[in-house]
């Protein structure tokens, strides 16, 4: 048995030999490089290991252009590389972290090569973010010194490297490491081995989502992307995101999650093993979901799925004047939206009062833009002046488009579109803004369901870019033209999906968070690792936690158990633990404490 490691045998991380220069291993040796190590770069293929030296030379010329290299340093870094095609080429490292194909087989050759080639103190680091670090570990000679070492691509940009221990690693192993991960300028996150870790944990399970949302044909591929980037300020859409990742890395990562999982979400999507059996496998094939100008080109081109350009075949109804009703943030927010627009618009709620008050809302909120300079004063007060405040719904006897935006309650939803169905002139378009309920409801509370349409705004309506426009079943060709016409117009990106449970964000997005809360429920990663690995790794503008505690656990709770109902899948059961924090009114932010405590206001 291999004997536990000591202080002292553990020596400084001065020589690191990376084992597999693809684009992951190539990065890898650029950071370490020019954090001052001395790299080995090891790979059977001679032109691999050409490629990597030229994309170095390649990668520090640009630093030094844009000034973040000198030429002497560009020197020093490039001479502490070497390379080779043979594993003895280690032997002298203090550090070997392995970055081959993501097979078993392979990771397993390469571990059971080094133990008979490195030093007996050497940390043997695996970049597998799917594989089990704990049998590699289990099958090598030195089980102690072996951990998992996962960067993210482009890894010299991005800042986050999960350290993985097994039960078998030594704890002086993983300090060793995490030590040089701060040294290299990154931010080390400690977790325990399981398929995906935490990043790729909560990152593949939507991207399966997001791909048996697609082949369900539920909404285009460029809907689906324009959604989550412009509904939750993502970087990349899913589907994109898959074929720059790779569809057939993807589906390993999730066959991996899955056997240990079982959760159906986490069973790769159909369409991701016909995309890799046909050699669709994304960017580098130069085909997957998307078309790219060549392999390895991140270049879209259109293709027979891209949409038509031009405008719709149907005309859409005329629409000169605008109802909303609700007084309430996002009623106040959409108002402004029409009125900037130039759309005469009519805001009502129960009462005058507080209609008056949803103006005056608007009012501040217009004043805050003429203070950032976005506004002049007399476009303000335009803008302002063509908002009529209503304490009746009998004020949208004359609108072409009603909007509504109160309570997400669906029988107070029902009442109000049968109030607006004797209102409303004919020929006018009801549209809700519910995040979560059936539409096709309201529409059946009216006389006239091929006028009712979903129209999800996102908060804060003024800034949000993304409409998911909502077709029921009965929704009239014209009447989901108009509303397509009248996003254009008020300078929202529409996307169009059918009347489901979530529709295309809150469907992708609830389950992510749900699967964030019960890794801590299951104390796999704490709440600011989880956000942090979440922002760093993923590019997520807010990590799970803190984007729940600013929707509220009680919002949340309320989406989740929508979508479980609909969708009757176990995975989307509530957190208990979610449920548990709003039984005892942890709400978040509003109300000071949620998953984590505010000050109050």
């Amino acid at each position: 048995m291999a004997t536990p490691l000591s202080d002292s045998a553990l020596s400084p991380l001065k020589t690191i030999a990376v084992v597999g220069l693809g684009t992951m291993g190539t990065g890898i040796t650029e950071v370490l490089a020019k954090a001052g190590r001395e790299v080995i770069g090891i790979d059977i293929s001679e032109a691999r290991t050409a490629q990597a030296l030229a994309a170095l030379e390649a990668a520090t010329a640009r630093a030094v252009a844009r000034g973040r290299l000198t030429e002497e340093e560009r020197a020093r870094a490039l001479a502490r590389v070497r390379t080779a095609t043979d594993l003895t080429a280690a032997a002298d490292a203090d550090l070997v972290i392995e970055v081959a194909p993501e097979s078993y087989e392979i990771k397993h050759q390469i571990f059971r090569e080094l133990d008979g080639i490195v030093r007996p103190e050497t940390i043997l680091a695996t970049g597998t973010n799917a594989l089990s670090v704990t049998r590699l570990a289990a099958d090598s000679a030195r089980p102690e010194r072996v951990l998992g070492l996962h960067f993210f691509n482009p890894a010299p940009a991005m800042r986050l490297v999960e350290v993985v221990s097994s039960v078998l690693t030594a704890p002086q192993a993983v300090a060793a490491v995490t030590d040089l991960a701060i040294e290299l300028g990154k931010e080390p996150v400690a977790v325990g081995d399981r398929p995906g870790f935490v990043a790729d944990g909560l990152l593949f399970g939507y991207l399966n989502q997001a791909a048996a949302m697609y082949e369900a044909r539920y909404a285009s591929r460029e809907d689906i992307d324009a959604a989550m980037r412009l509904g939750c300020g993502l970087p990349m859409g899913p589907l994109a995101l898959l074929d720059l990742i790779g569809v057939d890395t993807a589906r390993t990562v999730l066959e991996a999650m899955y056997a240990e999982s079982r959760d159906r979400l986490h069973a790769p999507a159909p369409i991701l093993k016909q995309l890799s059996e046909a050699g669709l496998t994304g960017r580098k094939a130069g085909r997957g979901f998307y078309t790219y100008e060549a392999p390895g080109s991140g270049t879209v081109v259109p293709d027979a799925l891209t949409p038509a350009a031009g405008a719709s075949p149907v005309a859409g109804r005329e629409v000169r004047s605008v109802g909303v009703a609700g007084s309430g943030t996002m009623a106040s927010g959409i108002a402004e939206v029409f009125a900037k627009a130039g759309y005469d618009v009519v805001l009502a709620a129960r009462s005058e009062e507080k209609a008056q008050a949803a103006k005056a809302r608007i009012g501040k909120s217009l004043s805050r833009s003429v203070d950032k300079g976005r506004l002049t004063a007399e476009a303000a007060a335009g803008i302002l002046d063509r908002i009529t405040p209503a304490g009746s719904y009998d004020a949208f006897a004359e609108v072409d488009l009603a909007v509504e935006a109160i309570a997400e309650d669906l029988e107070v939803k029902r009442q109000l579109f049968a109030a607006l169905d004797k209102v409303c002139k004919p020929g006018a378009v009801l549209a809700t803004t519910t995040s979560s309920l059936p539409v096709v409801a309201c529409a059946r509370a009216t006389s006239r369901p091929q006028d009712v349409i979903g129209m999800h705004f996102f908060n804060p309506a003024p800034a949000m870019k993304l409409v998911e426009v909502v077709r029921t079943v009965l929704t009239a060709d014209d009447a989901h033209a108009t509303v397509r016409e009248v996003c254009a117009r008020i300078g929202k990106h529409a996307v169009d999906c059918g009347d489901r449970a979530g529709f295309i964000v809150n469907a992708l997005l609830f389950p992510y968070l749900n699967n964030a809360i019960k890794m801590v429920q299951e104390h796999y990663a704490s709440l600011d690792d989880i956000d942090a690995a979440m922002k760093l790794g993923g590019g997520y503008p807010m990590g799970p936690f803190e984007l729940l505690d600013v929707v509220g656990l009680d919002v949340s709770l309320a989406i989740e158990k929508v979508l479980h109902r609909e969708f009757r899948d176990p995975g989307l059961a509530p957190a208990p633990l979610l449920e548990h924090l709003v039984a005892a009114g942890c709400l978040g932010r509003k109300t000071g404490r949620g998953f984590r405590e505010y000050a109050r206001r």
